[in-house]
This record gives structure tokens, sequence and C-alpha cells, in this order.
């Protein structure tokens, strides 16, 4: 897997998120910077805990579509007349 990359809309969105949370929760300034060292270092350690959860989620719905689609297909079939 390569490393997480946020485009500089998505690091700048969250960079002004991480601000906005220092000052009304925490009472404290966080300049940009900042932020974005913060960006980095929860894409690098828990970035690949929720892609990882995200690729779990996936898969489970697709086993469950497939399970559909087989279900379907096996609706489709025709009966065979009795052999005599």
């Amino acid at each position: 897997m390569s490393d997480i990359k946020l485009s500089k809309e998505d690091h700048a969105w969250l960079a002004e998120r991480i601000q906005g949370y220092f000052s009304s929760e925490l009472d404290q300034e966080i300049g940009n910077m900042d932020a974005g060292f913060l960006i980095d270092f929860f894409a690098e350690t828990a970035g690949p805990v929720f892609y990882n959860q995200g690729l779990r989620d996936a898969q489970t719905l697709l086993g469950r579509k497939l399970e559909d689609l087989c279900d379907e297909l096996s609706a489709m079939e025709k009966l065979l007349p009795s052999r005599r």
C-alpha cells in the first residue's frame, strides 16, 4: 500500500477543522503549519487503520451483493422436464 496522499484542498480543509477544534474545544490556538503536521502524523499512524477498515467494509458489502446476485441467478434456472 502506498502512503496516503491528500489533495491540497483536502489538506487545507482538514487544517481549518483542526484549528477550529483546538480553538473551540481546547481554547488553544494552533497555527496552520502545526495543524498540517498533525494531519501528516494522523495520516501516517491512523490512516492505515481507517483505510483497512474501509477495505473490510467494502469486502463485506461486496460479499452481500455477490450473494444476492448468486441468488438471483439461481432463481433464473429453468426446471428440467421429467425424464422417463
